[in-house]
């Protein structure tokens, strides 16, 4: 099951491609997400509806990945993503935001959320903001001791 999806005109680099891809690819996400944040494990659980892999390409090399799935009613929840460091600034992460929501959109939800943490990712808060998200709750997570944002937007 491979959908190869184009990011919007004008975002990201030439020669950006994104995938959606299966779970028979998941060890390429989870060698992304090593590399980015030193952990294999991406979320907690893989038995989530709509469960949603993307991988982006840069000149045929992967260089980025975001993982979603459905929650209740009809939000869909970008749970995680990154870039390997060497091809950030670019628009990838933008664009891979940009690719999940219009699969998001094709699955019938309504919304769209994530979380940061601000003090760790301040590239997502500042993206969130321009990207027309809002806050819609705020607390402090002792288990990554740190506050964590939710950001949420209708599609």
């Amino acid at each position: 099951m491979e959908l190869v999806l184009q990011p919007r005109p004008l975002i990201g680099p030439s020669g950006l491609r994104i995938e959606r891809v299966g779970m028979e690819r998941y060890a390429e996400v989870q060698a992304l997400n090593a590399t980015v944040f030193g952990d294999t494990r991406v979320i907690f659980r893989l038995d989530r509806r709509d469960l949603t892999l993307l991988l982006a390409f840069l000149n045929d090399e992967a260089v980025g990945y975001k993982v979603g799935y459905g929650e209740e009613g009809r939000t869909f929840y970008s749970a995680k993503g990154g870039v390997l460091e060497a091809v950030r600034r670019q628009g990838i992460a933008r664009a891979l935001l940009y690719a999940m929501q219009d699969e998001a959109r094709a699955m019938g939800y309504r919304r769209f959320a994530f979380d940061t943490f601000p003090n760790k990712h301040v590239g997502m808060t500042v993206m969130g903001l321009r990207e027309g998200f809002t806050v819609t709750a705020a607390g402090y997570n002792a288990a990554y001791k740190d506050y964590r944002l939710r950001f949420e937007k209708k599609l």
